[in-house]
């Protein structure tokens, strides 16, 4: 007879939301993939658990605590709109839309990535129904945001850590020995 131990292992997420970075705090906000996946489908139009979990596949655990999540962040607004028994949706807030081009990016980015054969979903203007092709533009000047023409600068909360860094960045990028 063989007698195998098992061992459950729970990860724990690493929080950012004290890191400095925006992308890092952006991150902690909204989580993990499943909480992106949410939100995306709640830009389609789901607004109820169910119609979430029938559209990912998730376990029921998972989406709980994800949807308590995204509220607690305040991406979604929880609305009563059953009384026996209870039932919520959930309703995208200023903040949840605001993801909207982020959504948009990834959507572009793996659009670009991924064999044609395989991409079930195009960008379409709603009105015309043209194929749409994203960038991401400055608003102030209308042109287009880029790795070569975008650096760092430091913030109004940016401490001598954060400016040596983006001192350090900015050499190694111009090829100067810092």
């Amino acid at each position: 007879m063989i007698v195998a131990n098992v061992v459950t292992i729970i990860m724990q997420r690493t929080s950012f939301s004290q890191f400095k970075c925006p992308a890092a705090r952006a991150l902690d906000s909204v989580g993990d993939w499943w909480s992106i996946l949410i939100v995306r489908d709640a830009f389609q139009g789901l607004s109820r658990f169910d119609e979430f979990q029938k559209s990912l596949g998730v376990a029921p655990n998972i989406l709980t605590r994800r949807l308590k999540h995204l509220t607690d962040q305040g991406l979604f607004e929880r609305r009563l709109y059953q009384q026996r028994p209870a039932r919520y949706e959930y309703r995208l807030t200023d903040k949840g839309r605001d993801f909207f081009p982020v959504l948009m990016a990834l959507f572009s980015w793996g659009s670009r990535h991924i064999p044609e054969e395989d991409l079930a979903f195009l960008l379409s203007d709603a009105a015309s129904g043209r194929a749409r092709q994203t960038m991401l533009v400055d608003a102030r000047t209308g042109e287009e945001v880029t790795p070569e023409n975008t650096s760092l600068l430091a913030g109004p909360a940016a401490d001598d850590e954060v400016r040596a860094r983006i001192a350090r960045m900015r050499a190694w990028y111009l090829g100067i020995d810092a």
